[in-house]
């Protein structure tokens, strides 16, 4: 089989990798110019399953190699004293196997796996394809024309798969009432090993240490009760209304924001969902995010994209090829954990994004208390509520595709 993902992140290589060990030849396009790597993108957490589909393609040391190494965070609230407590505890209950690491650190982990044996296009987009039923015809952006027997849109939120194949975004995004913003600056802080997070009423920040000693993260969580209208591709657009939506915070987001226009890997969306009723049509197929997206910074994204890349893949060898067979399969497969998935971006949300001094009041007293309790009781307050760790239980991974030339 000839198979086309759009996506190199995080589901498509990993999709790529099963697919390709099955023997099938696999296309990869990016839309953008290089893999981004390094200090791009935010810190996600690999869980569960997620860590077993890592295990499995041989790449676990190099992601324990690459983890996130912050030892302390510390709360701080406007006119109050700061609170400080050892990460371990604060992620007591997130899962028996939890990996942290940045989002550009592992999609390079991914792309150094896979490169060799599949075909990589940086710069290139789809820009129309028609399932004729034998196959997909496809036009690239460079108005070049290929046929592929399967298509994958591995490409995140805005999938243009998902739009060519399903329709416009309008019909399966949904806002769950929050902005997100990342981005890098100068290591302002020095941090050394220590997380500094700062709430307020309907936002909350955070500057966590990047690989650079140098540099450090920022990401700001903004609550909305209403969706807000800007260009998502015009980036000074957005980098105004961050800045309006964060005028009246004190500490240390002014001098924060004073390096927003230097980052070049500034990111800002909504903390939305995709949800649609079936991944799949004909020849067509979505993944990760593009499909089932639970919202960024919510938990669980990451590692729902990694056991779909692979359930994908697993289910296509099993079936021979046969997409009526395998798509179907998959839907059920990935069918429960991408409706606890769909539960949990308001529940993390009202944890973590405070809507008045009261709740800011109770997370400094949760987190004053929570070293002297108990390990089991400390596992409990900070699972947020089973979660993303209890999105994948009961997963059941078939074994991995048989090797084939």
């Amino acid at each position: 089989m000839n198979v086309l993902i759009s996506g190199a992140s995080v589901a498509g290589p990993v999709l790529a990798y099963w697919l390709r060990r099955a023997g099938y030849r696999v296309t990869v396009v990016e839309r953008t110019a290089s893999l981004r790597t390094g200090d791009g993108g935010q810190a996600v957490d690999v869980l569960g399953p997620a860590v077993e589909v890592i295990e499995r393609m041989g790449l676990l040391d190099a992601v324990e190699r690459e983890r996130t190494k912050t030892d302390v965070m510390t709360l701080h609230r406007p006119g109050k004293r700061p609170v400080t407590i050892h990460a371990a505890q604060l992620l007591a209950g997130i899962s028996d196997r939890h990996v942290e690491i940045m989002r550009g650190d592992l999609a390079a982990i991914l792309h150094e796996a896979t490169r060799e044996e599949v075909e990589y296009r940086f710069g290139t987009t789809i820009a129309a394809m028609t399932d004729t039923g034998p196959a997909v015809d496809v036009t690239f952006d460079d108005g070049t024309r290929e046929s592929y027997d399967l298509v994958v849109g591995a490409d995140g939120l805005h999938s243009g798969v998902r739009r060519l194949a399903f329709g416009d975004e309008s019909r399966y995004r949904h806002f769950l009432g929050g902005y997100l913003a990342v981005f890098t600056v100068p290591d302002l802080l020095g941090l050394g090993g220590a997380v500094h997070a700062y709430n307020a009423v309907d936002r909350a920040v955070a500057v966590y240490p990047t690989r650079r000693p140098d540099r450090a993260r920022v990401v700001i969580m903004i609550r909305s009760e209403r969706e807000l209208v800007y260009d998502y591709r015009d980036g000074g657009e957005q980098r105004r209304l961050l800045r309006s939506l964060t005028a009246d915070l004190g500490w240390e987001v002014p001098r924060l924001l004073e390096h927003l226009d230097a980052a070049e890997d500034f990111y800002f969306d909504s903390i939305s969902q995709i949800r649609l009723d079936s991944w799949s049509r004909g020849r067509i197929a979505l993944v990760g995010d593009a499909g089932y997206g639970p919202g960024p910074a919510v938990g669980g994204g990451t590692s729902i994209a990694l056991v779909g890349g692979y359930v994908l893949a697993s289910e296509l060898a099993a079936a021979g090829g046969d997409h009526r067979v395998a798509l179907p399969a998959y839907q059920r497969a990935m069918a429960e954990p991408v409706a606890h998935s769909r539960r949990i971006g308001p529940a993390v949300m009202a944890t973590l994004i405070p809507r008045s001094t009261t709740q800011l009041w109770a997370m400094a007293q949760a987190i004053r208390l929570l070293p002297r309790l108990p390990r089991p009781v400390q596992r409990r307050l900070t699972s947020f509520g089973g979660g993303p760790a209890a999105m994948l239980e009961g997963v059941q991974l078939r074994p991995a595709p048989a090797v084939s030339n």
